[in-house]
């Protein structure tokens, strides 16, 4: 099956927890990570540390997050790996290609992520209509820059 695109690499994990100052001991404190930036998003109930593994166009984004009110949704912490981004050469044409071909996205569709690039999410559970899901892990889809393209492509 010929795809419009390519997946070229892991963009990021996402690992979620009650507290993301725990999940920074282990990850920057011990792992050695560097927290680059930091997300806060009423709308995605997410407090987050964004860290990197490596450097370059092939660093590995790797988030710690806590939700801002842990009785809402989406609850971050929940599951502890949360999500693994992807990168991909061209996010329009594979989720325009993914859809047609039953792949059930979650709600929100192509918007700006934490880190500044063009993302959507692949449902961890398909249905009906659409019945291509991530069979129980959700996928983040990252438009990569041209500079990833490039070192990955």
């Amino acid at each position: 099956m010929s795809k419009p695109f390519k997946i070229l690499g892991i963009q990021q994990i996402a690992i979620g927890g009650p507290s993301k100052d725990k999940l920074k001991s282990l990850w920057v404190d011990m792992l050695g990570l560097t927290v680059k930036s930091s997300f806060v998003s009423e709308r995605e109930n997410v407090d987050e540390d964004i860290c990197a593994l490596g450097s370059g166009p092939t660093a590995v984004e790797v988030d710690l997050m806590q939700p801002l009110d842990p009785d809402k949704k989406p609850a971050v912490h929940t599951t502890p790996l949360n999500h693994v981004g992807l990168w991909v050469d061209d996010l329009p044409r594979a989720v325009e290609w993914m859809t047609a071909n039953g792949v059930r996205f979650a709600p929100g569709g192509i918007r700006k992520g934490a880190a500044g690039f063009d993302i959507c999410f692949i449902h961890p559970k398909g249905n009906d209509e659409f019945p291509v899901g991530g069979e129980g892990v959700l996928i983040e889809l990252v438009q990569a820059p041209p500079e990833v393209v490039a070192a990955l492509g």
